[in-house]
């Protein structure tokens, strides 16, 4: 099997591809989408911090100064809303927002949270248990970060069912040469998500309360504050980056223990694990198995010139199974100490909401644990036919 992000087969297990290609082919250009693809750890790590490279080439170049196509029409209300936050913007944008956001989104604010999570957690799993099991993603991963989420910036409780719907449509764009009815769909979601949080952010600023959006509405430094579309754009970003990587590395998570049964054993014996195992999980199994970057200045990587004006994917999920950096990397190890994954990327785009996912991660984890010591698979999963944000469709369990 060659590198083919729309096979099944692929998706559900990449790694021995990856390996063939961290051996022979550790940059190659991949026809279908016009990338060229890393796939060793340590390239991957140097290129995130890389400043010749970036999300985004528009503070430097048009599409047409760049050799693209410009962007259809129809998606103009999605990018407006995504380039807004911080995500898909370079600097200087990218340092003013980060530093504004940061200001209200801190870690004390953060760990503060921390007994509200375990409390959710806690009756999530509980109720698992008295259902007798069920699927593990639909009744305990997905609503957690969800919750969280929708918590900490005020959402009431009548309208967080939206949140995960729009989520997973606007994501829907990320991945490679998505469908134009996936295009679609997450204009659609852009536009409905942005005019919620226009309404509600108007009406926090007029009276503020104690959750994240008032706090960034309020926010100055130096008298410089956030926009309203950039309140909105931080918003969808915290939604979006905030639970889509935890609900998949729940389900991944689960799914490797259950296959590597003596390390589910060793983390049920011994709680006090969960932190490297949580980092261990993220590696194991990436939840973003692939980082994009376009190429603002021509690059050398292994020999290989890349031009300005392309893209190269940075295979996320080959990097965390490098030979190189980390020993036995197939292995599974709830306990590995030596744990330099990339999972929540590196340099100035480094994942901001990292401590946030940590917490719900153990939490979430530790839950299950005590509430289901037990739990147990029911069926094979199958996995979802997105390959860049990747995850199980379901994973029912027994308890």
């Amino acid at each position: 099997m060659r590198f083919d992000p729309w096979n099944p087969d692929f998706v559900a297990h990449p790694y021995d591809v990856y390996a063939e290609l961290r051996a022979t082919s550790p940059v190659t250009f991949f026809e279908p989408t016009g990338q060229w693809l890393v796939a060793r750890h340590a390239d991957v790590n140097a290129l995130l911090r890389d400043r010749r490279l970036g999300r985004s080439y528009l503070h430097v170049a048009t599409h047409e100064e760049f050799g693209r196509e410009p962007e259809p029409e129809f998606q103009a209300p999605f990018w407006r809303v995504i380039r807004a936050g911080m995500l898909d913007v370079e600097p200087p944008v990218h340092t003013r927002l980060r530093r504004l956001v940061s200001k209200a989104f801190t870690p004390r604010m953060v760990e503060s949270l921390r007994p509200r999570i375990r409390k959710v957690a806690t009756e999530l799993a509980e109720g698992l248990v008295e259902r007798g099991g069920g699927d593990l993603i639909a009744e305990v991963a997905e609503p957690l970060p969800v919750l969280v989420i929708a918590e900490m910036l005020g959402i009431p409780e009548a309208d967080r069912h939206l949140l995960r719907p729009w989520s997973a449509d606007i994501c829907g764009m990320y991945e490679l040469n998505p469908s134009l009815e996936a295009q679609h769909t997450a204009v659609r979601a852009a536009e409905e998500f942005s005019a919620y949080l226009r309404e509600l952010s108007r009406a926090r600023r007029e009276a503020p309360g104690d959750d994240l959006i008032s706090a960034l509405a309020q926010v100055v430094d130096e008298g410089d504050r956030l926009t309203e579309d950039e309140l909105i754009g931080t918003c969808v970003l915290l939604l979006n980056a905030g639970h889509e990587a935890t609900v998949n590395v729940t389900g991944n998570g689960w799914w490797s223990l259950f296959r590597n049964p003596d390390e589910l054993a060793r983390l049920r014996a011994d709680l006090s694990l969960l932190p490297t195992a949580v980092e261990e999980l993220m590696r194991y199994d990436t939840p973003l198995q692939m980082f994009e970057r376009w190429v603002l200045e021509p690059i050398t990587v292994h020999g290989v010139e890349i031009p300005r004006g392309v893209e190269v994917a940075l295979l996320f999920g080959s990097a965390n199974r490098d030979e190189a950096v980390f020993d036995a990397p197939a292995r599974l190890d709830v306990g590995r100490r030596d744990n330099p994954h990339i999972s929540f990327g590196a340099g100035i785009h480094f994942c901001l909401g990292a401590p946030l996912a940590r917490i719900e991660l153990a939490e979430s984890f530790a839950a299950l644990l005590r509430a289901a010591p037990g739990l147990t698979l029911a069926e094979a999963p199958t996995w979802k036919p997105g390959y860049v944000i990747r995850g199980l469709s379901a994973l029912q369990v027994t308890v």
